[in-house]
């Protein structure tokens, strides 16, 4: 059985107006809840096999403490620069293309595309919203991504910073 959590970026910065998108560092808070969220993660779950994130900076920087408090090596974090500004249909090809040698995968990225792919992805969730930080866990009945499919996945779990 394959395990794919998607992890929306933490909380970013909008102090510097005039700073690039791809370049907005994260806040505060954010530098708060990606370890939060390590953490709690840690406590349901093993840590992933590989952790997949989009270069842009905030999801860059939440990936990096993220892994940090979950004791995975940030080096071995895998940045593809497809999952900024992703469409679904993008995200999905990104997820049918995984080694079949991982079980446990990761992805960090952005909305609207990561909530997108949650309810295209979820047999039975439909949200609204993968708030900042926010991780949804699934799990399907499968030996290969290659066989995932729209509504395959079991939701484990739906865990954002104000649950704690």
């Amino acid at each position: 059985m394959l395990k794919l959590f998607l992890l929306r970026h933490a909380k970013s910065s909008w102090d510097d107006v005039a700073l690039n998108d791809f370049d907005r560092p994260l806040n505060k808070r954010g530098v708060k809840d990606a370890p939060l969220m390590g953490k709690y993660f840690s406590k349901d779950y093993n840590k992933p096999q590989l952790i997949i994130s989009s270069p842009a900076r905030r999801a860059r920087e939440t990936a990096e403490l993220f892994a940090e408090s979950i004791d995975y090596k940030i080096d071995k974090i895998l940045f593809d620069k497809h999952i900024y500004e992703a469409t679904l249909e993008d995200l999905v090809s990104i997820v049918l293309k995984i080694e079949d040698s991982y079980e446990k995968v990761m992805i960090v990225g952005h909305n609207p595309a990561f909530t997108e792919l949650a309810n295209y992805l979820a047999e039975k969730a439909t949200i609204d919203n993968i708030p900042t930080c926010g991780i949804f866990a699934l799990e399907f009945k499968v030996k290969s991504w290659r066989k995932i499919d729209r509504k395959s996945g079991a939701l484990l779990s739906f865990d954002y910073p104000k649950n704690h």
